[in-house]
């Protein structure tokens, strides 16, 4: 397995997971699940054990270089890639392909979110031996699809041919998040999958893809594969901001015929908001999950409470709440309002207050 790679993307800022997550740390540094690590350094440990140390990479936001080195000092500090933009996936897995393929034409990378949630460890890791295989011996992208367990709106799906005699299924096409009609649809059909943002490819068909697929920004970022490593990154600083700001599902996942997706029943939640952390955690036997040490609750149910201050939390007779307390802000939200967390922080960092 010498040829195979990890590349952890860790460049988001988990704007729904404010106040916790906030610019300057977002989600992916923090121990959301009050366990003692990070979700990178979980997604790191995965790894660990099947991949050396020279072979993990991560791409981040530069702003946050030192950020992934403090929680993954045994990642060489030259894979850790910072992005001079953020210019959502596409640009960035392009880049970090374009680093690994330099140093090894035959790599074959795995391309894995830095802040999920996967319950089922030692499967998880089973179907990506599966899926890095499958790619080092076919011209195809492989990706990790969930077994829906809802109809669930917020996550796009893949629509897969149905293979009883193989692992590895094609794939008929992506979809965008659905309306809640469609979405009840393709879960009684049992032909789809949630996406789930992780994919295993060659190196050199990833970039013929980006070549046919996205040629202007193979075009502005392939000159740095005949740059000297100390060149590369002002050549980056340049040319890195102008390339389009797109997905890598919309630039070369849904216009390429040779993806392949693995069925994968991994405990899986990517973390997304405050109720799909509560969904996800230990509860009490009144439904609340508590990521605290000082607190008191007297008829409180259904809850997610997060205190990591000194400050003891004392509640009594709510339900159904998101209650965050940092040492600048405390926030208590209805958990069915928890999509306008994102549109709050944008507006208390606009607005007078101190909070970043």
């Amino acid at each position: 397995m010498q040829n195979y790679y990890i590349a952890i993307m860790a460049g988001g800022v988990g704007s729904r997971f404010w106040p916790s997550s906030r610019e300057h740390k977002p989600k992916q540094f923090l121990d959301m699940l009050g366990i003692g690590k990070s979700l990178i350094q979980m997604t790191y440990d995965r790894f660990a054990d099947s991949i050396p140390a020279k072979n993990m990479y991560c791409v981040t936001n530069a702003a946050y270089s030192r950020l992934v080195h403090s929680e993954l000092p045994e990642m060489p500090v030259e894979n850790i890639l910072g992005e001079p933009s953020r210019n959502n996936t596409a640009p960035c897995i392009l880049y970090t392909t374009l680093k690994i393929y330099k140093d090894n034409p035959d790599a074959i990378i795995g391309f894995v979110p830095s802040d999920h949630l996967i319950l089922k460890e030692r499967e998880y890791m089973r179907l990506c031996l599966q899926a890095f295989d499958f790619a080092a011996t076919n011209e195809a992208i492989v990706t990790l699809g969930i077994q829906p367990s809802r109809p669930d709106t917020g996550y796009g799906y893949i629509h897969f041919e149905k293979n009883e005699n193989a692992a590895c299924k094609r794939v008929i096409r992506f979809y965008e998040k659905p309306d809640a009609e469609k979405a009840q649809t393709f879960l009684e059909s049992g032909d789809y999958l949630w996406n789930a943002g992780m994919f295993f490819v060659k190196a050199k068909t990833l970039l013929t893809a980006y070549k046919e697929f996205a040629t202007d920004m193979y075009s502005l970022l392939s000159p740095m594969l005949a740059l000297p490593t100390e060149q590369q990154n002002e050549f980056l600083k340049q040319s890195y901001p102008a390339t389009q700001n797109i997905s890598i599902d919309y630039a070369i996942m849904e216009k390429s015929s040779d993806v392949y997706t693995i069925p994968a029943d991994i405990g899986w939640s990517d973390l997304g908001t405050w109720a799909s952390l509560h969904h996800e955690m230990e509860k009490d036997q009144n439904g609340n999950a508590i990521i605290a040490q000082h607190v008191l609750l007297e008829n409180v149910k259904n809850s997610i409470i997060k205190n990591q201050t000194e400050k003891v939390v004392i509640l009594r007779d709510l339900s159904d709440l998101i209650v965050i307390v940092e040492d600048d802000v405390v926030l208590i939200y209805p958990k069915d309002k928890e999509q306008d967390i994102k549109q709050l922080r944008e507006r208390i960092s606009n607005s007078h207050y101190k909070i970043v």
